[in-house]
């Protein structure tokens, strides 16, 4: 059973985090430590957001919250990121790592169909329904630019234009035409690829 992550402090986080938690103590990258910034603190009040923008994308809480600590792991190791606007970085990062999982995924998916490895199981039809939506959703998602992805997560996160422009390093004023035309881009995309739904 996965933990909340909004309960879970540094230590509490997979065992793949110690790699994580050894550089810590050594301070990072040898002559680029970063003093001025705590990484504990920043673990603990971002760790949550950072697991749930993942796992919506790649719709797996225990891979998601795996894929954050690689994200504060990357953080870790680049001091240039440590500062006022480390939240704004650790968000597009995490979308990346997201959206590169749901690459790698569709790839083993393709060599798994191939190899005939896995033979899908009948399940009920709405099980199946809502697995095929999100499966296209996953793959619109990730065929788009980067920042429309990021602006179609992030207002599905509900968070406010401001939040989104602080995140993206847009000028907020510009955030609900970006955020409108990711919206065409996404359905443009989905109908092309599969068509008007009537369901």
């Amino acid at each position: 059973m996965t933990a909340d992550p909004k309960f879970l402090s540094f230590s509490d986080v997979p065992e793949r985090s110690s790699r994580v938690r050894e550089d810590r103590d050594r301070g990072g990258d040898a002559g680029t430590t970063d003093r001025e910034f705590d990484f504990d603190r920043t673990f603990e009040a971002e760790y949550a957001r950072i697991a749930r923008v993942i796992a919506r994308l790649v719709q797996d809480p225990g891979r998601a919250e795996e894929l954050a600590v690689d994200v504060f792991w990357k953080l870790l190791h680049r001091p240039e990121a440590h500062g006022p606007r480390v939240g704004g970085w650790l968000y597009r990062t995490a979308v990346r790592e997201g959206l590169d999982e749901i690459r790698r995924q569709k790839r083993k998916t393709r060599y798994e169909a191939a190899a005939r490895l896995t033979a899908p199981a009948p399940t009920p039809e709405q099980v199946l329904y809502q697995t095929e939506r999100q499966r296209r959703v996953q793959a619109v998602l990730s065929s788009l630019a980067e920042r429309e992805a990021s602006l179609l997560i992030g207002f599905s996160e509900g968070w406010t234009y401001q939040e989104i422009g602080d995140a993206l390093e847009l000028n907020p004023g510009s955030v609900g035409t970006l955020l409108r035309r990711a919206k065409d881009a996404f359905r443009r995309e989905y109908v092309k690829r599969y068509g008007n739904e009537t369901r």
